[in-house]
Protein backbone atom coordinates (compact mmCIF):
# COMPACT_ATOMS: atom_id res chain seq x y z
CA UNK A 1 0.00 0.00 0.00
CA UNK A 2 -0.44 2.45 -1.26
CA UNK A 3 -0.86 1.25 -4.97
CA UNK A 4 -3.72 2.89 -6.47
CA UNK A 5 -5.95 5.57 -5.34
CA UNK A 6 -8.86 8.10 -7.45
CA UNK A 7 -8.11 11.43 -7.23
CA UNK A 8 -11.69 13.62 -8.39
CA UNK A 9 -11.23 16.87 -7.08
CA UNK A 10 -10.89 20.33 -9.40
CA UNK A 11 -7.29 21.76 -9.16
CA UNK A 12 -8.45 24.99 -8.26
CA UNK A 13 -10.68 23.82 -5.44
CA UNK A 14 -7.10 22.08 -4.32
CA UNK A 15 -4.87 25.65 -4.78
CA UNK A 16 -7.82 27.17 -2.56
CA UNK A 17 -7.86 24.79 0.09
CA UNK A 18 -4.14 24.34 0.75
CA UNK A 19 -3.60 27.90 -0.15
CA UNK A 20 -1.11 27.35 -3.05
CA UNK A 21 -0.68 28.68 -6.27
CA UNK A 22 -1.63 26.24 -9.36
CA UNK A 23 1.23 24.65 -11.44
CA UNK A 24 0.91 24.91 -15.29
CA UNK A 25 1.22 20.92 -15.82
CA UNK A 26 -1.32 19.15 -13.56
CA UNK A 27 -2.67 15.69 -14.32
CA UNK A 28 -6.67 15.41 -15.77
CA UNK A 29 -9.07 15.12 -13.57
CA UNK A 30 -11.22 13.34 -12.46
CA UNK A 31 -9.17 9.84 -12.61
CA UNK A 32 -10.92 7.48 -10.34
CA UNK A 33 -7.80 5.47 -10.74
CA UNK A 34 -4.44 6.55 -10.62
CA UNK A 35 -2.16 4.14 -11.48
CA UNK A 36 1.94 3.99 -10.44
CA UNK A 37 4.22 6.42 -12.84
CA UNK A 38 1.22 8.44 -13.66
CA UNK A 39 1.70 12.24 -12.60
CA UNK A 40 -0.38 12.98 -9.75
CA UNK A 41 -1.05 16.28 -8.35
CA UNK A 42 0.83 17.53 -5.20
CA UNK A 43 1.37 20.53 -3.08
CA UNK A 44 4.80 21.51 -2.19
CA UNK A 45 6.67 24.69 -0.36
CA UNK A 46 9.55 26.77 -0.43
CA UNK A 47 8.85 27.38 3.48
CA UNK A 48 7.13 30.57 2.43
CA UNK A 49 4.62 29.57 -0.61
CA UNK A 50 3.11 26.75 -1.30
CA UNK A 51 2.18 25.31 -5.36
CA UNK A 52 -0.05 22.86 -6.26
CA UNK A 53 2.15 20.86 -9.28
CA UNK A 54 2.43 17.91 -11.24
CA UNK A 55 4.81 14.72 -9.97
CA UNK A 56 4.97 11.59 -11.43
CA UNK A 57 3.90 8.84 -8.82
CA UNK A 58 7.37 6.72 -8.99
CA UNK A 59 10.37 8.01 -6.79
CA UNK A 60 13.69 7.47 -8.73
CA UNK A 61 17.19 8.21 -6.64
CA UNK A 62 19.79 10.13 -7.27
CA UNK A 63 22.14 7.20 -8.57
CA UNK A 64 19.81 5.46 -11.12
CA UNK A 65 20.87 5.44 -14.28
CA UNK A 66 17.62 4.76 -16.18
CA UNK A 67 14.30 5.07 -14.48
CA UNK A 68 14.10 1.50 -14.00
CA UNK A 69 17.74 0.90 -12.83
CA UNK A 70 15.92 -0.64 -10.28
CA UNK A 71 12.96 -1.52 -8.10
CA UNK A 72 9.57 1.31 -8.88
CA UNK A 73 9.39 2.86 -5.17
CA UNK A 74 5.61 4.64 -4.92
CA UNK A 75 5.99 4.03 -1.43
CA UNK A 76 8.08 4.96 1.46
CA UNK A 77 8.48 2.99 4.48
CA UNK A 78 7.34 5.57 7.79
CA UNK A 79 9.82 3.07 9.55
CA UNK A 80 13.04 3.37 7.54
CA UNK A 81 11.99 6.83 5.81
CA UNK A 82 14.59 8.84 7.73
CA UNK A 83 17.85 6.30 6.97
CA UNK A 84 17.22 5.06 3.52
CA UNK A 85 19.86 5.77 1.37
CA UNK A 86 16.99 6.20 -1.22
CA UNK A 87 14.91 8.13 0.99
CA UNK A 88 16.88 10.30 3.59
CA UNK A 89 17.18 13.55 2.16
CA UNK A 90 13.93 13.80 0.93
CA UNK A 91 12.19 13.28 4.56
CA UNK A 92 14.50 15.72 5.35
CA UNK A 93 13.77 18.73 3.01
CA UNK A 94 11.55 17.88 0.04
CA UNK A 95 8.20 16.70 2.22
CA UNK A 96 4.76 17.02 0.08
CA UNK A 97 0.93 16.80 0.67
CA UNK A 98 -0.68 14.35 -2.25
CA UNK A 99 -4.26 15.24 -2.07
CA UNK A 100 -7.06 11.76 -2.99
CA UNK A 101 -10.59 11.45 -3.05
CA UNK A 102 -9.80 7.81 -1.74
CA UNK A 103 -7.69 4.60 -2.37
CA UNK A 104 -7.89 1.25 -3.50
CA UNK A 105 -6.52 -1.97 -1.41
CA UNK A 106 -7.54 -5.36 -2.42
CA UNK A 107 -7.89 -8.54 -0.18
CA UNK A 108 -7.12 -12.15 -1.87
CA UNK A 109 -9.99 -15.53 -1.43
CA UNK A 110 -8.78 -19.18 -1.24
CA UNK A 111 -8.65 -19.48 -5.40
CA UNK A 112 -6.01 -16.30 -5.68
CA UNK A 113 -8.66 -13.86 -6.73
CA UNK A 114 -8.01 -10.34 -5.94
CA UNK A 115 -11.05 -8.61 -4.66
CA UNK A 116 -11.10 -4.63 -4.13
CA UNK A 117 -11.73 -2.07 -1.32
CA UNK A 118 -12.20 1.28 -1.45
CA UNK A 119 -11.55 3.33 1.30
CA UNK A 120 -12.07 7.26 1.80
CA UNK A 121 -12.11 9.93 4.80
CA UNK A 122 -16.05 9.12 6.79
CA UNK A 123 -16.53 12.83 6.93
CA UNK A 124 -16.14 13.08 3.04
CA UNK A 125 -13.24 15.45 3.32
CA UNK A 126 -10.18 15.31 0.82
CA UNK A 127 -8.10 12.49 2.14
CA UNK A 128 -3.98 13.98 2.12
CA UNK A 129 -1.40 11.71 2.13
CA UNK A 130 2.40 12.38 3.35
CA UNK A 131 4.60 11.84 0.28
CA UNK A 132 8.86 12.65 -0.57
CA UNK A 133 9.64 14.47 -3.91
CA UNK A 134 12.91 14.06 -6.13
CA UNK A 135 14.24 15.40 -9.13
CA UNK A 136 15.75 12.93 -11.33
CA UNK A 137 17.26 14.57 -14.75
CA UNK A 138 13.71 16.13 -16.20
CA UNK A 139 11.39 13.96 -14.14
CA UNK A 140 10.37 15.24 -10.82
CA UNK A 141 9.16 12.18 -8.74
CA UNK A 142 7.86 11.19 -5.78
CA UNK A 143 6.40 8.34 -3.00
CA UNK A 144 3.61 7.79 -0.45
CA UNK A 145 4.65 7.25 2.73
CA UNK A 146 3.06 3.91 4.45
CA UNK A 147 2.92 2.66 7.86
CA UNK A 148 1.53 -0.54 9.86
CA UNK A 149 -1.94 -0.73 9.42
CA UNK A 150 -4.90 0.68 11.86
CA UNK A 151 -7.86 -0.13 12.63
CA UNK A 152 -9.38 0.84 9.53
CA UNK A 153 -7.18 -1.16 7.44
CA UNK A 154 -5.37 -3.97 9.60
CA UNK A 155 -8.28 -6.75 8.47
CA UNK A 156 -7.47 -5.84 5.05
CA UNK A 157 -3.58 -5.04 4.38
CA UNK A 158 -0.93 -4.92 7.18
CA UNK A 159 0.11 -1.44 6.08
CA UNK A 160 -1.45 1.86 4.68
CA UNK A 161 -0.45 5.42 3.60
CA UNK A 162 0.11 8.05 6.19
CA UNK A 163 -2.41 10.64 6.27
CA UNK A 164 -1.83 14.22 7.56
CA UNK A 165 -4.82 16.19 9.08
CA UNK A 166 -4.94 19.94 8.09
CA UNK A 167 -3.80 21.24 11.14
CA UNK A 168 -0.54 19.05 10.36
CA UNK A 169 0.11 20.06 7.14
CA UNK A 170 2.25 22.74 7.45
CA UNK A 171 4.49 20.60 10.17
CA UNK A 172 4.81 18.09 7.17
CA UNK A 173 5.67 20.63 4.41
CA UNK A 174 8.29 21.82 6.62
CA UNK A 175 6.93 25.40 7.42
CA UNK A 176 6.52 24.68 11.29
CA UNK A 177 9.76 23.79 12.25
CA UNK A 178 10.96 20.55 13.17
CA UNK A 179 8.97 17.56 14.62
CA UNK A 180 7.63 15.85 11.14
CA UNK A 181 8.62 12.24 12.56
CA UNK A 182 5.51 12.03 14.81
CA UNK A 183 3.16 12.59 11.52
CA UNK A 184 4.26 9.56 10.81
CA UNK A 185 0.83 7.18 11.99
CA UNK A 186 -1.97 5.49 11.00
CA UNK A 187 -5.24 7.09 11.15
CA UNK A 188 -7.22 6.67 14.17
CA UNK A 189 -10.61 4.68 14.67
CA UNK A 190 -13.43 6.17 12.88
CA UNK A 191 -11.38 8.62 10.15
CA UNK A 192 -11.40 6.15 7.54
CA UNK A 193 -14.39 4.72 5.80
CA UNK A 194 -14.54 1.61 3.79
CA UNK A 195 -16.33 -0.34 0.85
CA UNK A 196 -16.12 -3.02 -1.51
CA UNK A 197 -16.38 -1.77 -4.99
CA UNK A 198 -16.26 -3.93 -8.19
CA UNK A 199 -13.17 -5.73 -9.69
CA UNK A 200 -13.24 -3.43 -12.82
CA UNK A 201 -10.46 -1.48 -10.61
CA UNK A 202 -8.39 -4.07 -11.52
CA UNK A 203 -7.46 -3.09 -14.64
CA UNK A 204 -5.39 0.01 -14.86
CA UNK A 205 -7.38 1.06 -17.69
CA UNK A 206 -10.25 1.61 -15.92
CA UNK A 207 -11.26 5.36 -15.18
CA UNK A 208 -14.89 6.10 -15.20
CA UNK A 209 -16.90 7.23 -11.37
CA UNK A 210 -18.20 3.47 -10.70
CA UNK A 211 -15.00 2.21 -9.83
CA UNK A 212 -15.78 4.05 -6.67
CA UNK A 213 -19.36 2.27 -6.22
CA UNK A 214 -20.70 0.17 -3.58
CA UNK A 215 -20.54 -3.24 -4.99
Amino acid sequence: MCGRFAHTLPHDAMAHLFNATLGNDLPEVPNYNVCPTNPVAAVVSDGQSRRLRALRWGFIPAWYKQPNDGPLLINARAETIATKPAFREACRTRRCLIPASGFYEWTKDDEGLRWPHYFYNADGSPMVFAGIWQEWQDLVTCAIVSCAAGPSMVDIHHREPVTIAPQDWALWLGEDGRGAARLMHAAPEGRIARHAVDRAVNSNRARGPELIEEA
